[in-house]
């Protein structure tokens, strides 16, 4: 397996955060596993490790939203990505849409999903989801993770 960790070091990845609401309020989760899955239908694809702290609420909620992040954007990841995080916290400009799914305000590329499937592989869960809607603001460099560090995209 470490062999395997090490070799994908060298393939960029894209960094964003998967939100959803649950019971006791919203969640997210940092992902570098996201990709489109396919045009007709649209279907976007991440992929959720079962020990994420938010994989609770996204097993069973019908709507998420996938907020990809531009180069400035390191703290906000890693915040999600820490364990006990105040995520939501007052540093974090979010809202809940209209169907209470968190929205991350300075994403530049949101998408808002229904839940489409859940397919189980080893240890993750690709979570497909179908985008209702789209906001998209061009111009910014996207915030990437190459050799274990972040970078960008010139």
């Amino acid at each position: 397996m470490s062999d395997l960790r090490t070799a994908l070091r060298d393939f960029p990845q894209g960094v964003g955060i998967v939100t959803a609401s649950g019971p006791e309020g919203p969640v997210g989760v940092t992902v570098s596993s996201f990709t489109s899955a396919s045009m007709h239908p649209p279907l976007i694809v991440v992929w959720i490790g079962e020990g994420a702290s938010a994989w609770p609420v996204l097993r069973t909620a019908p709507l998420f939203a996938v907020h990809l992040l531009h180069a400035g954007q390191t703290d906000l990841s890693d915040l999600f990505a820490r364990t006990g995080s105040d995520r939501f916290g007052p540093d974090t400009k979010w809202e809940s849409d209209v169907d209470g799914v968190p929205h991350l305000l300075e994403a530049p590329l949101r998408l808002r999903c229904r839940t489409a499937r859940r397919i189980s592989v080893g240890d993750h869960v690709a979570l497909v989801g179908e985008p209702l809607e789209i906001q998209h603001a061009t111009g910014n460099s996207p915030l990437v993770r190459f050799q274990g560090r972040y970078t960008s995209v010139a």
